[in-house]
């Protein structure tokens, strides 16, 4: 992929810097070859670059605009359809350029599957890299139906590579009881609910590196109907902000992020796109300093 100019398709509010001059860089992982219920999470990153147009650029939460920050859109990753491995190689290297370049990583999928070769990525330059997790599943399965490589797979994948002890995963509500099982032994794992466990939680991570993932299902399909696998009960979308928020004010040191699983094909009110181009804009305005 080229850096030496802004993509030139459409892009998310703002992000027309130059490569070498930003703080951050937003990507595109298009891909949703693994998924286990409904397709069209590839289609999330284009959608939520397209009606980013309809923000502000000011935040009254953080009292910033989006011109402080300098933040590069490269567009989506060329993945190879359907080859499963070569896409998640091709996002590894996407995001290991990035970050020898000394820039934070910002991005959007596709199913949550993508996030595994950026914590790889992560985690090569990051030894003491700490996840957390936002999402309504557990995603710690082993194998889906015998694939290695799939969407419910991801946490545990970065589990055993970061060991479970640098792991916390919150707003779970779904998933095999064997999963629930093991996390209780090997992991970090708060059911229901997100900004309260984070409060316990980050005071002791200190200035270790995180990198925050955020599966856009974690909010209830009242406030995002347009992803592949909705579950009932989960948080709103104010408390989501508010996590982000408290992150920003107390100290988390977020090297990373992305948000995962849009599908606009299931939301034609166009609710679960622009609450996530809002999330995008808090978490540019929270974390790229």
């Amino acid at each position: 992929m080229r850096f030496d100019e802004a993509y030139s398709g459409n892009v998310f509010i703002r992000s027309h810097q130059n490569y070498e001059e930003s703080q951050a860089v937003i990507y595109g992982m298009p891909m949703d070859w693994t998924v286990s219920f409904r397709p069209g999470s590839r289609f999330g990153p284009s959608r939520i670059r397209e009606v980013s147009i309809g923000l502000e650029e000011y935040s009254p939460y953080l009292d910033r605009l989006l011109e402080e920050v300098k933040y590069f859109d490269a567009g989506d990753i060329p993945l190879p359809f359907g080859n499963v491995e070569g896409s998640l190689q091709a996002i590894r290297e996407f995001v290991a350029k990035v970050l020898a370049d000394n820039k934070i990583p910002v991005g959007m999928g596709g199913e949550h599957l993508v996030t595994w070769p950026v914590i790889q990525a992560m985690h090569d330059k990051y030894e003491d890299l700490v996840i957390f997790h936002f999402d309504a599943h557990t995603d710690l399965r082993d194998n889906y139906e015998g694939y290695e490589y799939s969407h419910s797979t991801p946490i545990k994948k970065a589990c055993n590579l970061l060991g479970g002890k640098n792991v916390y995963s919150f707003g779970i509500r779904s998933g095999m009881k064997e999963e629930f099982d093991w996390a209780k032994e090997n992991m970090h794992l708060y059911k229901y609910d997100v900004l309260e466990p984070v409060k316990q939680v980050l005071p002791t991570i200190g200035n270790r590196p995180i990198y925050l993932t955020i599966d856009i299902d974690v909010l209830d399909p009242s406030a995002a109907p347009g992803t592949g696998t909705t579950e009932a009960g989960g948080i709103t979308s104010r408390e989501l902000l508010d996590t982000i928020h408290f992150m920003a004010n107390n100290g988390a040191n977020v090297v990373g992020f992305d948000l995962v699983e849009v599908a606009p094909v299931y939301d034609h009110s166009e609710m679960t796109q622009i609450v996530a181009s809002k999330i995008f804009r808090e978490m540019i305005l929270s974390f790229v300093k």
